[in-house]
């Protein structure tokens, strides 16, 4: 950019050497310094040199962007004023906004678009910070996914943004109709050049100098032109003003005196370009310059021994300030190179999330925290050299959109996949209702348990109805349970009473064991009796157990029994047993038919063996045989007897 400035300035100053010998001119008559040359306050030179001092503006601004020259405001003392209140130090929302509302009244927008730029930040990082913290809150705390959060903030954040879009808008509007104004500038200006041209070449006379000061008031008074045209139209401009001067020598002595005047304007603005060089902010003192300049080409001609020091003066403060703005674009180029790199190296990272593809929510979840991690880096980024922002801004934008269309279509399919698991939880509702009011409630309690079970199974189902189905299927899970608790509330209280019955019952059986005799018809009843008690609590049926099993051991073996007499005890401890059990009357079936397989098997033994008995021949050992066979026969007969009495015994049950 040095060399780019140097460059400017030697072509600047060769023009102006040159332009002493030759104004530049639209005609013939015009391009002639002689004629100028024969009076003696006639300076042709001066115009030629305020487009000098345009075209060192121009070209020193030729690196500076649209949004820099048009990021100023007008300076006015109360506008200013109302900028500088814009320091902020930790704001809240509701000082941003207020502060913003400040500018709804103003009408300057170079003044508004700097406002803009100012608060927005702010908010911004505290809405973030804000949705942030919301939906951190919604997935950790709550338990939801991520992609069903919907910020929606606060009444504060909904003014705030309108008033933002409606100012915004007031803005580019002004800026557009601003571009259309210039158009009609120039089209003013070249009629203007026109008249100017039919007032030069028309005949002299004593009015014509007022005609030429009203057509220079007229063009003072049109605004800004397209800045491709300001080189020409000021050229074309000077150069008549220099040949209406030349053509009419009378006014020279009047022109002298106008050019003492500008001399002093000029000399006013070198004094204020020089003290721009104090400003600390240079995009304020680029700005002021640039408004010194202007106001320095629209002043006239002044003394010709007065020309040359006044513009290197001038000159000479405006290049402190662009050399300042050189080293400061040359930090920007640097930085802003530095920020390609970084950002085209997101754009690669991002190119591995747009092929990204999976069948879980988990993994899609994940990958859209590592994304707005990856967003939030490249927003950190500052800005990028404007050749290559338009790529690389779409080179990692398109990846990354191109992930959430994928993330998309995942969420819609699966939202059909909710729409089934809805109906198959809306099955499984509508059979908990039935069976809420059972009075079944072991059989039940097992079947809600299934139920339950095939719920978690399910997977998930629409957000707006996954509260409303899971708190009815709930509600009818638990009137049951509860239900059911208040029954066992109540069986608790008889399991108590049963407990002490049997201990009871015991302890007079334990009474049996140290006595001297023994009522077996006493003991019988008491059996019957603890077999008839139903359930105890769970935590004491293996104490009791141990404890009943016990004392009827202890009664089976009592000495002063007969052998009938232990066999029919045991009988009835058995049954006793069978009867307290679980399933008693399915085991008590299974006992009989037993019992029944086991006489049948006995009863054909036995008619075996007298069979086999008819055939023994008449021998030593024939006797002896039938000895053996007849014992047999007998102990298989008293067996069989005992058992037709157990069986007796289980019938009577």
């Amino acid at each position: 950019m040095e060399d780019k400035e140097n460059k400017v300035t030697e072509n600047l100053e060769t023009k102006e050497t040159q332009e002493d010998v030759q104004p530049q001119a639209e005609s013939t008559e015009e391009a002639k310094p002689q004629e100028a040359a024969s009076a003696p306050a006639e300076e042709p030179e001066e115009p030629t040199e305020e487009v000098s001092a345009q075209s060192e503006k121009e070209s020193a601004e030729g690196e500076a962007t649209e949004e820099e020259s048009d990021d100023h405001d007008d300076h006015d003392s109360e506008e200013q004023k109302l900028l500088e209140t814009l320091d902020f130090h930790d704001p809240s929302k509701q000082e941003l906004f207020d502060a913003l509302k400040k500018f709804e009244s103003v009408e300057n927008m170079r003044v508004v678009d700097k406002a803009l730029k100012e608060i927005r930040p702010h908010y911004d990082k505290i809405y973030d910070k804000e949705r942030e913290a919301a939906l951190e809150a919604f997935v950790a705390i709550e338990g939801n996914d991520s992609a069903d959060f919907d910020f929606k903030g606060e009444a504060i954040d909904t003014e705030f943004f309108d008033l933002y879009e409606k100012l915004r808008s007031k803005k580019s509007k002004f800026f557009a109709q601003l571009e259309k104004t210039k158009d009609e500038n120039l089209a003013k200006k070249e009629d203007l050049l026109e008249r100017l041209r039919e007032l030069v070449d028309g005949e002299e006379s004593t009015a014509s100098i007022n005609a030429l000061k009203e057509l220079q008031n007229e063009w003072k008074s049109i605004g800004q032109v397209p800045g491709a045209h300001v080189k020409t139209l000021w050229a074309n401009y000077n150069a008549l003003i220099d040949r209406f001067y030349d053509h009419r020598s009378i006014y020279f002595e009047l022109k002298e005196l106008d050019r003492k005047k500008n001399l002093e304007s000029k000399l006013e603005l070198c004094a204020k370009a020089e003290a721009l060089d104090e400003l600390e902010n240079l995009k304020d003192a680029i700005f002021q310059l640039n408004e010194l300049h202007e106001e320095f080409k629209h002043i006239g001609p002044i003394p010709k021994d007065d020309q040359e020091p006044v513009w290197q003066r001038f000159k000479a403060a405006s290049d402190k300030i662009y050399a300042k703005r050189k080293d400061y674009f040359e930090h920007l180029k640097k930085d802003l190179a530095e920020n390609a790199e970084k950002k085209q190296a997101l754009g690669d990272e991002a190119s591995d999330f747009a092929t990204f593809n999976s069948d879980r929510i988990t993994e899609w979840n994940s990958k859209t925290k590592e994304i707005l991690e990856l967003q939030k880096r490249w927003d950190k980024i500052g800005g990028l050299p404007r050749d290559r922002a338009k790529d690389i801004n779409k080179h990692f934008w398109s990846n990354f959109k191109q992930f959430f269309a994928n993330k998309s279509a995942f969420f819609k399919t699966l939202e059909g996949q909710r729409e089934e698991n809805l109906k198959k939880k809306q099955e499984l509702l509508a059979k908990a209702e039935e069976l809420k009011e059972s009075e079944e409630f072991d059989k039940t309690a097992n079947e809600l348990k299934k139920l339950q079970s095939q719920w978690r199974e399910i997977g998930p189902v629409p957000e707006k109805f996954r509260n409303e189905v899971y708190k009815e299927f709930k509600a009818a899970c638990d009137h049951f349970f509860e239900r059911r608790r208040a029954k066992h509330n109540d069986r608790n209280k008889e399991f108590e009473v049963n407990l002490k019955k049997k201990e009871d019952i015991c302890s007079a059986l334990e009474a049996y064991i140290n006595s001297e005799t023994i009522e077996l018809d006493q003991v019988y009843d008491l059996l019957d009796q603890y077999a008839a008690i139903g359930f105890v609590p769970r935590n004491a049926i293996k104490k009791m157990h141990a404890r009943y099993d016990e004392i009827t051991n202890k009664l089976i073996a009592l000495e002063d029994l007969t052998d009938s007499q232990r066999s029919d005890l045991e009988m009835h401890v058995q049954v006793s047993k069978l009867k307290n059990s679980p399933h008693s009357g399915q085991k008590i079936h299974r006992k009989e038919g037993a019992i029944k397989r086991k006489i049948s098997n006995i009863e054909n033994d036995i008619a075996t063996w007298k069979t086999n008995m008819e055939f023994f021949a008449a021998s030593k050992n024939a006797e002896q045989l039938k000895d053996d066979f007849k014992d047999k026969i007998a102990r298989a007969e008293q067996e069989l007897e005992d058992l037709k009495k157990q069986l007796d015994v289980l019938n009577e049950i």
